[in-house]
């Protein structure tokens, strides 16, 4: 997968796990894509260790699913450490 496609991965499975948590958080477009891209990572390398796969072709749906997983995981550390905070604007 090239580097783009990564990055759009990581964008839209930050965007899905931003979608399925509950409640709000204050994090933008880029900061929804730098958690999503950890997210993806950590994804990978989490089905690496304990499922024995990894992240695979942009369109297989087990790199979808290592992904969000991997961002859902990542934005619930970043809500623990921000504390849940929202931004005010």
């Amino acid at each position: 997968m090239g580097f783009f496609a990564f990055l759009l991965l990581g964008l839209i499975a930050g965007v899905i796990a931003k979608a399925l948590l509950p409640g709000r958080n204050g994090a933008g477009w880029l900061l929804t894509l730098v958690l999503g891209v950890l997210g993806a990572v950590l994804g990978g390398w989490l089905g690496g260790v304990l499922l024995g796969v990894g992240l695979g072709d942009f369109f297989e749906i087990r790199t979808w699913l290592l992904a969000i997983a991997g961002a859902v995981i990542v934005f619930l550390i970043y809500g623990a450490a921000t504390g849940g905070r929202r931004r005010r604007r």
